[in-house]
Order: C-alpha cells, then sequence, then structure tokens
C-alpha cells in the first residue's frame, strides 16, 4: 500500500461517517415522531390498565393484576374472541376462494371486462356501516326484498328472522362480509395472475400438463406472495370485525354474534370500565402480534426463491 493510499482511505472514511450522520440526522425527527406517536399511546394504555378507572371511580393508584384477573375469568369475553375467530375462519376462506375463482374467470379478454370489474369493486367502496344497515333492510321481515323473493318461489308468504334467528343470525352476517370483501381479493389475485409468466404455462401445455397442474405447479407458487399479503390484510381486518355485525345485530341474539371489537366497544364506551378496556385491548394486541409474527414467517417461508424457479415447471421443462 503507498503512503499517498493510506493517507487518503481515512479521509474517504471519514467523509462517509459525515455522511451518514447527516442523513441520520435528516430522518431522527421522523423517527421520533413515529416512536412518540405508536410508543406513547401503548405506554399510557399499559399503566391505564394497571389502573381502576370507570365512570363513577378515577381511583389512578396502582392496582396491581386486578383487570387482568377479571379478563382471566370473563366469559363473555372469551366467548366473543371466539365469534371472532369463527367469522374469520368461515369469511376469509371463502373470499380467498371466491376471489381466486373470479380473478381467474376475468384474466382473459372478455367483451366489457372492464365494465364488469368496475361494477364488481362497488362493494369495497361502500363504508361497512353502509353496507350492514343495507344488508339489515334487504333482511328485513317488512320490507326486505329476500323474503319477498322466497315467498314468491314458495307461493305462500315467508317471515325469517334473519338477524333474530341463532340458526341464521350467522349465515346473514357472512353474507354480507364476503359480498363486500370479496372484491377486495379479486382485484389483488387479478393483479397477481395477470404478472405470471405465460411463457411457462405455454410450454407446460406442450408439455402435456393439465390446467389443475400447471395451476398448482407454476400459477400458484408465482401468486403466494401476493395471495399470503392479501390474507394477512383480510385476517388483520375480520379480526376486528365492527361494522356490519353492529348494523346488523349489535351483538345479538344476546350476546350471541358479539365480537371482540363490539365487546371493547360496550365496555369501553357504553359501560365507561376504562381501565378493564384497557386490559381487552393489551391482550388483543398481544394475540395480533403473535398471529402476525407467526403468518409472516409461514408467509415468508411459503415463497418460492428465484433460484428454485424452475422447480415448478413440470418433468421434462427444467
Amino acid at each position: 500500500m503507498s503512503a499517498s493510499h493510506a493517507t487518503t482511505l481515512p479521509a474517504h472514511a471519514r467523509g462517509e461517517r459525515r455522511d451518514r450522520g447527516f442523513k441520520i440526522a435528516l430522518v431522527a425527527p421522523s423517527i421520533f415522531v413515529l416512536l412518540l406517536i405508536g410508543i406513547f399511546p401503548l405506554i399510557y394504555l399499559l399503566m391505564v390498565s394497571f389502573q381502576n378507572i370507570t365512570m363513577t371511580d378515577m381511583d389512578k393508584s396502582f392496582q396491581g393484576l386486578l383487570n387482568y384477573q377479571q379478563l382471566a375469568h370473563d366469559t363473555r369475553m372469551w366467548e366473543a374472541l371466539l365469534h371472532t375467530v369463527v367469522f374469520t375462519a368461515v369469511a376469509l376462506p371463502l373470499e380467498l376462494i371466491l376471489g381466486l375463482a373470479m380473478a381467474q374467470l376475468f384474466i382473459d379478454k372478455l367483451p366489457g371486462r372492464q365494465v364488469f370489474i368496475a361494477l364488481l369493486v362497488l362493494p369495497v367502496m361502500v363504508s361497512p356501516i353502509v353496507a350492514g344497515a343495507t344488508w339489515s333492510l334487504m333482511f328485513s321481515t317488512r320490507f326486505g326484498p329476500i323474503n319477498q323473493i322466497i315467498s314468491w318461489f314458495a307461493g305462500e308468504e315467508v317471515n325469517i328472522l334473519w338477524t333474530v334467528n341463532p340458526l341464521l343470525v350467522y349465515p346473514a352476517i357472512l353474507v354480507a362480509e364476503i359480498w363486500q370483501w370479496t372484491p377486495f381479493m379479486f382485484l389483488l389475485l387479478l393483479a397477481a395472475l395477470s404478472a405470471v409468466d405465460k411463457s411457462q404455462l405455454e410450454a407446460a401445455s406442450i408439455d402435456g400438463a393439465g390446467y389443475w397442474r400447471s395451476f398448482f405447479k407454476i400459477v400458484l407458487p408465482a401468486i403466494w406472495p401476493v395471495m399470503a399479503i392479501a390474507i394477512l390484510i383480510r385476517g388483520l381486518d375480520l379480526f376486528r370485525l365492527f361494522d356490519i355485525v353492529w348494523a346488523l345485530t349489535k351483538g345479538g341474539p344476546g350476546t350471541m354474534t358479539e365480537t371482540i371489537s363490539i365487546f371493547t366497544y360496550v365496555k369501553g364506551f357504553q359501560q365507561f370500565e376504562t381501565s378493564y378496556t384497557a386490559a381487552v385491548a393489551l391482550l388483543i394486541i398481544v394475540l395480533l402480534t403473535v398471529v402476525v409474527t407467526l403468518a409472516l414467517k409461514i408467509g415468508l417461508a411459503g415463497c418460492p426463491k428465484n433460484n428454485r424457479h424452475a422447480s415448478w415447471l413440470p418433468s421434462g421443462l427444467h
């Protein structure tokens, strides 16, 4: 190494260090604000959960695990959490399957394709509370067209209590939820399908691969990253399901359709059990953090690597 090079290297390193420090100084205020906005409410929520603040008592003294002990024995809360899981477990696969089927249908150049796609995505543009109120009118026993149509086919007047009958209230809510959010899955999956390499599909067809083999070996691995993100987004959205259920049943009959979001709303903004609601909110945050972490690990593990891309092809096309 020459003497001149030895003397210029430290200067270059110092220049890089100054540039790095300047960049950090530029973004530091934004990072600080974001951390303040994100962390302060969480810390405050944690503090409130260890107090005993209600509508009639502003006791801010440390109460230990009082709210968490109550939480562990709150049957209504765990039932609300179970209802939420049931809604998610049923609606999410149906929205995914229907959205993928619709995307497969519209991937080809059909007459009026753009018009039909625009019409299909209209439910996503509607506010969930408005969608729930609309379906509430449709299920109405007095004015609802659904009971009227069933009456026409039955040949007699039929009054089905869709949002009151315990056997029908879940299907009614699921129909409204799936109707509104299947187009969201459809749009994402349609974009993913449009990016699939058509040459691979043509090569697979020439090699004799059928539709299903091409789909599972080529199409599905190619769209899996987008599909995983769509599943994660809709899963998180379903976990905080509130608007449609509130508009249709308000959690009834009784508490049969009460989700964890409705339970939290009732406890916090109707019964004003502030500290207990904070404990519930922290439980939800912990559960969602665990679920998202596991989902990301599974999603990333399922994403195909570029260097393994050839393994998707049928035999003879490697």
